[in-house]
């Protein structure tokens, strides 16, 4: 079983940018295939992000292509997720999320096992 805690949320102005972090334990993070999903209140969880265990592919949504890069740190056993041009409406709660590697992306968040707690980015107008 991995654990994994989210860090890097904070209130930003519009433009401005973050890089969240993903720290995982008990297991080599390394081995799954990891996601990055948010929340915003009163909506369900969506898809922003995704990195294959190898690191050999990425996947994004529509909405922040071009302004999120995701990433991870193999001997640091971390992902990351730079938010770039950040926008009013890429406020939500952001979430760390890992499945076992497949051959398909997946973008459905119930297809992932293991959960972080959650971090909170804020963009102001």
């Amino acid at each position: 079983q991995v654990q994994l805690v989210e860090s890097g949320g904070g209130l930003v102005q519009a433009g401005g940018s973050l890089r969240l972090s993903c720290a995982a334990s008990g297991r080599t993070l390394s081995n799954y295939d990891t996601g990055w999903f948010r929340q915003a209140p009163g909506k369900e969880r969506e898809f922003v992000a995704a990195i294959s265990g190898s690191g050999g592919w990425t996947h994004y949504a529509d909405s922040v292509k071009g302004r999120f890069t995701i990433s991870r740190d193999s001997a640091k056993n971390m992902v990351y997720l730079q938010l770039n041009s950040l926008k009013p409406e890429d406020t939500a709660v952001y979430y760390c999320a890992a499945r076992s590697p497949g051959y398909v992306v997946h973008t459905t968040a119930g297809e992932y096992d293991y959960w972080g707690q959650g971090t909170q980015v804020t963009v102001s107008s």
